[in-house]
């Protein structure tokens, strides 16, 4: 097949591109990289700032629409697939629709749905909009409701989704906003991770080595601050145990470096399921603290291995479960070599590619 991939989330479209090249298939990927990650991609469509960087953008935009047509299969990584206004994308999907074979929207992250489902609904325990019945009133879930609550990025997400082949969601959480809504075109299908390269790591170092990537502007959005506050009280209870290492909003392969040789990772305290940050550390042999409730075990039928020490949305289970590592730090390799067993079972990318490939050809 000849495929199109548009636009990146985390690494998913690069990385789904090479398990589909494996294949056999013909894919292209046209991306802005992921913004600051600069993740690889055939065609870079990042925007520069201002003004003229929109001007800049639409032109090469529509310099591209020859090459964006004439394919079996576009996907498309987010209702928001180019760094336009979501009243200008109305055009671009329409040209896909009417010059490609089959279309697909991928529920990977913030769109119409995941906002409005977590806030109205309330499938989950907890989200980035939700504790409990409790509706989070920081300043990104407020940004977040305006941007696409009653918007033309609400009726494009809902045009989109309506109109296209087939959606695809990569967690739980976005599943079940989804798959409801549109229960005979929405199809779980987990993020997809190279781990071909990396090396394996079973060993625990004394002190610990604790790591989290820091974003500030989503810090609180995502829990990262309570992550960090947690970990740095465990390190000052136990200096001569454990060690923070941080990475601050730096480029994808630097991240990476700085992940390699760590024992464990905090990622995204409100998660039920850890996504390509944590999923990349798990198959190096990085313990995940974060993300790992019952049902991220149910939707991928998962039986026997449980490698992530799933947390609560506060500081004291971060603590708590921190604490644990350092004091008793004997289970550590078993949950090591569960982490890189979890991904090769689950996510190894050419198996995902296949169930990518099978979801293609049954359209």
């Amino acid at each position: 097949m000849k495929i199109l991939l548009i636009g990146e989330y985390s690494n998913v479209h690069n990385t789904l591109a090479e398990g589909l090249r494996f294949l056999g298939h013909e894919v292209m990927v046209i991306s802005n990289g992921d913004f600051w990650k600069n993740y690889p991609r055939d065609i870079d469509v990042s925007r520069k700032a201002g003004k003229f960087g929109g001007i800049q953008l639409m032109f090469k935009l529509w310099s591209l629409l020859p090459k964006m047509r004439g394919y079996d299969v576009v996907q498309l990584v987010n209702p928001i697939f180019f760094e336009i206004k979501a009243e200008q994308l109305f055009f671009f999907y329409r040209y896909l629709r009417r010059h490609n074979k089959k279309v697909f929207l991928c529920a990977f992250g913030m769109d119409y749905y995941w906002v409005h489902e977590c806030i109205e609904k309330m499938p989950l325990r907890y989200s980035d909009f939700n504790m409990g019945t409790e509706l989070r009133t920081h300043e990104d879930a407020l940004k977040e409701q305006a941007d696409w609550l009653g918007t033309a990025k609400e009726r494009l997400n809902k045009f989109i989704a309506n109109d296209c082949d087939g959606i695809v969601t990569g967690l739980y959480e976005y599943h079940v906003c989804y798959e409801p809504l549109f229960t005979e075109k929405t199809h779980f299908i987990p993020f997809p991770i190279h781990a071909e390269n990396a090396a394996p790591l079973t060993t625990v170092h004394q002190p610990l080595r604790i790591f989290i990537g820091i974003s500030k502007q989503r810090s609180i959005y995502k829990g990262t601050d309570i992550m960090l506050q947690a970990a740095e009280a465990v390190c000052k209870q136990y200096p001569d145990k454990a060690v923070i290492v941080e990475a601050d909003g730096v480029p994808f392969e630097q991240y990476q470096h700085m992940m390699d040789n760590s024992d464990v990772i905090l990622d995204q305290l409100y998660s039920y399921t850890p996504a390509m940050n944590a999923l990349l550390a798990m198959s190096k042999g990085i313990i995940v603290v974060g993300g790992g409730e019952p049902e991220n075990y149910d939707i991928l039928n998962e039986q026997e291995l449980r490698p992530i020490i799933n947390v609560q949305p506060n500081y004291e289970s971060v603590y708590h479960e921190l604490e644990q590592l350092v004091l008793y730090p004997l289970r550590i390799p078993e949950l090591k070599q569960q982490s890189i067993e979890y991904v090769k079972r689950h996510h190894e990318y050419i198996k995902v590619a296949k169930e990518y490939e099978t979801l293609y050809l049954s359209h």
